[in-house]
Formats: C-alpha cells, structure tokens, sequence
C-alpha cells in the first residue's frame, strides 16, 4: 500500500513532464470564412517522433502551418484555442519569431531555391543563427547526406530525393528543437522513401530533435514514428501508439490497404461513411 508522501508525490512528478508541443481544442478560419479545423488538439512530446496521418483535405498542412505561424501568409487565422510550445504560447506571432524559437518547418513539396546552389540553401537555413558553428554544421549536413557534397551545381538541378535530403539539411542548419515535416515522401520512389525516413529516425536518434510528420504514405509513417494521429475533415478522429495505429482494423482498412487477410470491396469502403466508427 502507498504512504500519504508516495500519493501526492506521483501526481507532481508527473506534472513536470510537459509535452514540447501542445495543440489545445484549436479552430483555424481562412478568409474569415471557410473553417478548416474544428477544435483539433494533439500533444507531441519532447524527442519524439509523432505522425499525424490523413486523407487529402483533412487539415494536416494547415495544422503545421498554424504551428509555425505561416497561416498569415495565405490569410488564415488561429480564431480559437492555443499553442504552445516549450511552455510558451506561439499562436498569433511571427513565423520569424517561431523559428528563433526552435521550430523549422519543411515545407511540402521542398521549395528549395532552385537558382542558388546547396550549399547556399544550406546557408540560408542558419540566417537566424549569430554563432561560429555555421560550417560544423554544414559538414553535419553532408555525413547524413553525402550525395548533396558531390552535388555542387544549382539546386534546381538535383533529383527529387535529393532535393528532399536538402530541404532536410537545410531545417538542421537552424539548429530547431523541433522540425515539422509536410509529405517527405512525396515524388519519391519506395527505394528512397525508405532511405529518407531511415535518415529522418536516424536524425531523431542522433540529434534528439522532436519531429511532426504529416504524411499519406501512413505505413511508412508509422515505421519511424513512436505516436500517431488520425485526422478527418480537420479534426483528429483517433490517435495513439504507433503500434496500437497498425493494428486497428479501421487503420488496416482505410490506411494501410486492407484488414488482415480479407481484401476489401469498394463497397465495403464505402460503408465506412455509414459506420462512423471514429467519428
């Protein structure tokens, strides 16, 4: 049986583990109209790697873009909830701001500058930073990515898996607690999907750097990623352990091409409206 010291010593311990991000009930409007999230809350623990899966629509760009501020640019607004982020609310501030504060986000479909070379993207990912440690970390960049240090041309010109593997270096060169990744795997074929998300835990691994995926190809999510969200018609429907996401039917179903052994008809996908399991 516990003593009286032990019963109130749990509860605040367990008070001090606070996550790095939390999301809290957040409703997202653009153009004071059209609402894109509806009260969508999610945690994501310092060092962690957590995916937050969807269907096209779903709201998970607009999730990221609302974590690092970049709602403004396409006239979008936070109108309710928080976030915060290290103990400190960001919603409403600068992207600039955001990311002196340790969140870099990699943008879908990369938005490298194609007419600078990788090593000035590469630069141009530390332009907050004021220290000396600029070139370490340049050749920090190049051991996780050996192929962008052959490729010494203008950025336009590299692969799509390769373009990916700068954009990546690029959010290390801000030195971020924490990176937000849209799609990664997006262009890519299934040789370097696997090889970018093999660097992605590895980064995670080594660097200890919290990461934020959203991501479609949720089977290659899951492989790297410790928890997950489920989001639908911008708001999270279920979440929970990688492992327990991978062995839910709905999952299997709806996600990771079919439920066990039984291959679903369309029919039955579509009975998924009518089921409303999660919903």
């Amino acid at each position: 049986m516990q003593t009286a010291a032990e019963q109130t010593a749990r509860p605040a311990a367990a008070a001090t583990v606070a996550p790095l991000l939390a999301v809290k009930n957040i409703e997202v409007v653009y153009d004071n109209v059209i609402l894109v999230l509806r009260g969508l809350s999610m945690d994501v623990p310092k060092g962690a790697i957590v995916a937050l899966l969807g269907a096209n629509g779903a709201g998970k760009s607009t999730t990221l873009k609302a974590i690092s501020g970049l709602l403004k640019t396409e006239d979008g607004e936070v109108t309710r909830g928080e976030i915060v982020f290290d103990g400190e609310r960001i919603d409403g501030i600068d992207p600039d701001k955001i990311v002196r504060r340790g969140i870099f986000q990699v943008m879908e479909g990369r938005r490298i500058i194609s007419d600078m070379t990788t090593l000035e993207n590469l630069r141009l990912g530390a332009y907050t930073r004021s220290d000396k440690k600029v070139d370490d970390d340049i050749d920090m960049v190049f051991n996780y990515f050996p192929r962008l240090k052959e490729r010494t041309g203008l950025a336009g010109y590299l692969s799509g898996g390769e373009q990916q593997m700068l954009a990546i270096g690029r959010a290390l060169m801000a030195r971020p607690k924490m990176i937000l990744m849209d799609e990664p795997s997006m262009g890519l074929s299934p040789l370097l999907v696997k090889e970018v998300f093999g660097i992605i835990k590895q980064i995670n691994r080594d660097l200890s750097v919290t990461i934020l995926l959203v991501e479609q190809n949720a089977r290659a999510a899951l492989s790297v990623a410790s928890h997950g969200y489920i989001m639908e018609q911008g708001k999270v429907v279920l979440d929970g352990t990688a492992d327990e996401l991978r062995d839910n039917e709905d999952v299997k179903e709806f996600y990771l091409g079919g439920a066990g052994d039984q291959r679903k008809s369309f029919k039955n996908l579509k009975s998924f409206k009518r089921r409303k399991r999660w919903l």
